[in-house]
């Protein structure tokens, strides 16, 4: 679920009821705004898969991204505004396909066999 707000203040400022997003009937909630320095600001809650804030959320950019290329274009900022909080790249392609980039830290290595 995407809730669009009208300023970054509102994102960043917001402390759902986590047990009432628990409750939404989908996996998550995405909050988005224009960002004052150029891109959007963002933050995803998904307390029902045990996630109460994800620190920076790429699937949640997939739909961002496309939300805000009519007025923002193809290529945007953004950032996570979580504590932990991330800046990311998104490109949306004219076929569809969103493109993140970003930094990332490897919290965990292991191999299958």
């Amino acid at each position: 679920m995407l809730a669009v707000f009208q300023s970054e203040e509102v994102v960043r400022d917001l402390s759902p009821d986590l047990r009432e997003v628990a409750r939404l009937p989908v996996g998550g909630l995405i909050v988005t705004a224009r960002r004052q320095a150029g891109g959007v600001v963002s933050r995803y809650f998904a307390p029902a898969y045990g996630i109460p804030e994800d620190p920076v959320t790429g699937s949640a950019h997939c739909t961002i991204g496309p939300y805000w290329r009519n007025e923002l274009g193809s290529t945007l900022s953004a950032e996570q505004a979580s504590p932990r909080g991330g800046e990311l790249s998104v490109v949306t392609t004219d076929v569809g396909r969103v493109l993140l980039a970003g930094k990332a830290r490897t919290a965990a290595t292991g191999f299958l066999l």
